[in-house]
């Protein structure tokens, strides 16, 4: 038998054998790979909707945190994966939109290798300056920013971390000159910020709230285009006169690309129902989460546009890999 014979054969088997599949599925666990290590707040919503479409699958969604290298070890995983159904995987920011403009080459094709389900949830960061700093709002900031000898600096997670070019995307905006001092982690960060050594830092709104109400760190603004259930008290970056600046940590579901449209179709419509209880919504609106849910098309539209703004600031300010 030739072999293209041979290979039109084996992709038909294949073919037939994943439609059979999608008929009973799930039959067995669901593996959703999450980009980072078990605590934080991507973990806490991934594992509020595990718990939820385990209910409406009857079958369990297993949380497996693959942490570390940007996201590339959990991404190249899931690229890697029969596409089944039975593989899916946390949609960031970073691993979606940030990587494919940081790095020249990359374990996993975004367009390629994933399907987009549907957006989840998405959170803000806010702009915090440690006790001592005399600014009480972004102008205020901007106006000391400005008049201060040397500038000031500010602290990141990382290089091309969401809270680095939540700064770089401020720099720009405000015109000012900030120094970005990068850690390995944000928890030593927002030590330096509480203590003084670091003068500002964008932050995940949810972590930063117990150390904003011990008045330990001060709020400015928050990043999204409306402020926060969680914390209404604090104005949006946008009302405080900088335009169109809007950054919010979001999370999505993504599996393998040519996973069946049944499945597709299927995890789509037990996400958006997760996403309309009202339990779901108080459960991550506690967290500063917002539930939003959305068709896999205008996922993928999200994602292409977050990626063209994110290449636009990591081009403007010239940031590089570590």
């Amino acid at each position: 038998m030739r072999l293209a014979a041979r290979v039109f054969i084996l992709l038909a088997f294949f073919g037939s054998a994943l439609a059979a599949a999608a008929e009973r599925y799930p039959d067995r666990p669901i593996r959703f790979i999450l980009p980072f290590n078990a605590g934080g707040p991507s973990d806490i919503v991934a594992r509020v909707f595990a718990a939820k479409l385990s209910e409406a699958l009857r079958q369990q969604v297993v949380v497996d945190n693959r942490g570390g290298a940007s996201g590339l070890i959990a991404y190249e995983i899931g690229a890697r994966a029969i596409p089944d159904g039975y593989t899916v995987l946390l949609g960031v920011i970073g691993a979606l939109s940030i990587n494919p403009n940081l790095y020249a080459k990359l374990p996993y094709d975004v367009q390629r290798d994933f399907a987009p389900i549907s957006l989840l949830s998405a959170s803000p960061y806010v702009l915090v300056v440690g006790p001592g700093l005399p600014a009480h709002s972004v102008k205020e900031l901007v106006a000391f920013a400005k008049s201060a000898p040397g500038g000031l600096n500010y602290a990141s997670g990382g290089v091309g971390t969401g809270n680095h070019l939540s700064a770089e995307l401020f720099k720009l905006a405000t015109g000012l000159n900030l120094t970005h001092v990068p850690y390995k982690g944000a928890s030593q960060a927002v030590t330096d910020v509480m203590s003084g050594r670091i003068h500002l830092m964008f932050i995940n709104l949810l972590p930063a709230q117990p150390y904003i109400r011990a008045g330990r760190m001060r709020a400015l603004a928050v990043t999204s285009a409306r402020r926060s259930a969680s914390a209404p008290e604090i104005p949006t970056v946008i009302e405080t006169g900088v335009a169109d600046f809007e950054v919010t940590s979001w999370h999505g579901l993504i599996a393998p690309a040519k996973t069946p449209g049944t499945i597709i179709r299927q995890l789509h419509a037990e996400v958006l129902n997760t996403a309309r209880r009202q339990d779901t919504r108080d459960l991550l609106g506690a967290q500063g989460s917002d539930v939003i849910g959305s068709t896999p098309e205008e996922f993928a539209a999200f994602i292409k546009s977050e990626t063209a703004k994110w290449g636009r600031v990591i081009k403007a300010a010239g940031i590089k890999p570590e």
